[in-house]
């Protein structure tokens, strides 16, 4: 696995939510890219600070009323196109 910055982490995260807004599917699509640890920690880290939502259970959503989305790094577009 690849060491990526919290930012590098939390931007892969949120485009993740993008993708798939079930929180186990985020999960597994992300274990071959991220530890599960710094996922959560990335998930409850964007909850906190109002850049993610929580909508139901098990459903994630960013929260881009809230906050834009980051602009995707060049460097992480292989990895999220990959999910």
């Amino acid at each position: 696995m690849t060491d990526y910055s919290m930012n590098e982490k939390m931007t892969i995260v949120q485009y993740a939510i993008k993708k798939y807004d079930n929180e186990n599917t985020v999960i597994k699509k992300l274990k071959s890219v991220l530890a599960e640890k710094d996922i959560q920690r990335s998930i409850d880290t964007l909850i906190g600070t109002q850049k993610v939502r929580r909508i139901g259970p098990e459903t994630l959503q960013n929260n881009e009323s809230h906050t834009e989305l980051p602009e995707l790094p060049e460097n992480l577009k292989d990895v999220i196109n990959s999910l």
